[in-house]
């Protein structure tokens, strides 16, 4: 029997461990964001490149994700430095972010800094960039504002007399609405007009106040361009002129400034009674608690946030800093006026962030036609607007309670599935 020596044995073995373990690597950037090739070459090569000793930048959809990230927190240790993910993908994190209440946070606005805290006293995740819905409108329709009104800090009441007035006086009606089979009305009465009359996205659904939000709409609707049943995208009645003021989704807006950068303003989503809500898709950038060194996991997260990190992952990704920034000049027309309206409306006193649906799995889509429904019934149908929300919000508790998903912002925080009252 051949014997090995001992002292030969383990000189080979660290040997091997050493060809087989990483070299000290860079802090490595975990990400569900960025993950077209295009963008995480952009992350790679024009974002992070100017983090001192560089940093690893890796996109991954949201399973594969998630499963590493729960690997190393149940080893205990790990080697992600930064996570960046949407706001319902580190909501279930909580208990193993650590606390970011000591990063550069200073110029994020506080609505924002408060969805990163995730209903707990620390901050959990560092909000790190942002996209929304905005208004637009043509500088003709300028002239028909009502009296007094600040296009940046706009009511629901004033744009009412804004649509009447264009229509009366220009004799056709000038407001459009992405009521189309493709557009995004759900949103605009998930995350903008409802919350801004009752507070609520789901808890207030058939409230007084909910109905009142329906009777300003259905005003508002009688002075729209009738063909909006059939507008997707709002960009396009834009640009042909047969829609002067408008709500979308940035990307849905952005042709129409660039093909026409003298000829349209975007500006901040209109308050209501309860505050000026608005629909923020909030990325945000945490540190888990295995990350393998925390202070260079914090100096990261930091340079993140920096304005020009800000500016070049706009570039990147196409969504806007979270913090203030001068645009450059060469920067599209549609993000160098989107980025002074987005700042506006996040950082207005009265900002009610109503975020995107959290915790409902494959029930999402049932969850946006309960809001499309009552569109469909409550305009376009006439139908009694009290009678529509109370069978609507039975179908709304049932689709709550089977997702058992609790409430989310502006609803207060809930024990299990988010009350509809």
């Amino acid at each position: 029997m051949k014997h090995t020596n001992p002292k030969a044995l383990a000189t080979a073995s660290a040997a091997v461990l050493a060809l087989s373990a990483p070299a000290l690597a860079e802090p490595l950037f975990w990400s569900t964001q960025a993950q077209p090739i295009e963008e995480t070459q952009a992350m790679r090569e024009q974002v992070l490149a100017g983090f001192p000793g560089g940093v690893s930048f890796q996109a991954s959809d949201g399973g594969p994700w998630l499963t590493r990230l729960e690997a190393e927190l149940s080893s205990g240790s790990g080697t992600i430095a930064v996570l960046g993910a949407l706001h319902g993908d580190l909501t279930p994190l909580a208990g193993d972010l650590v606390d970011l209440s000591g990063a550069d946070i200073a110029g994020i606005p506080d609505g924002l800094l408060e969805l990163g805290r995730l209903g707990t006293d620390e901050q959990k995740y560092a909000p790190w960039m942002q996209a929304t819905f905005l208004m637009a409108a043509n500088r003709q329709a300028l002239d028909y504002l009502p009296e007094g009104a600040d296009l940046d800090a706009l009511t629901y009441d004033e744009l009412i007399a804004w649509a009447r007035t264009m229509a009366e006086e220009t004799g056709q009606p000038r407001f459009g609405f992405p009521a189309g089979p493709q557009g995004l009305k759900h949103r605009f009465f998930q995350g903008y007009m409802l919350p801004s009359y009752t507070g609520s996205m789901v808890t207030e659904f058939r409230s007084d106040a909910a109905v009142a939000a329906w009777e300003a709409f259905r005003e508002l609707w009688s002075h729209a361009n009738p063909a909006s049943v059939s507008y997707n995208f709002m960009q396009e009645p834009l640009i042909s002129g047969d829609v002067w003021v408008a709500f979308d989704h940035t990307a849905r807006l952005a042709d129409a400034f660039n093909q026409m950068p003298d000829d349209f303003v975007a500006f901040p989503a209109p308050a209501g009674p309860e505050g000026r809500a608005f629909m923020p898709v909030i990325a945000g950038v945490a540190i888990p608690s295995t990350a393998p060194d925390m202070e260079t996991s914090m100096e990261l997260v930091n340079y993140m946030l920096q304005p020009e990190t800000q500016i070049a992952t706009l570039r990147a990704t196409n969504f806007f800093p979270v913090v203030e920034v001068d645009l450059p000049d060469d920067m599209p027309a549609s993000v160098r006026a989107f980025g002074p309206a987005i700042a506006a409306m996040t950082g207005a006193p009265d900002a009610m962030p109503s975020l995107l649906p959290v915790g409902l799995g494959t029930l999402g889509g049932q969850f946006n036609a309960i809001y499309a429904d009552a569109f469909e019934r409550i305009i376009l149908g006439r139908q009694d607007i009290a009678a529509v929300l109370d069978d609507q919000a039975a179908a709304l508790r049932a689709i709550m309670e089977e997702a058992d998903a609790p409430c989310w912002a502006p609803d207060a925080p809930s024990e299990g599935a988010c009350p509809v009252n």
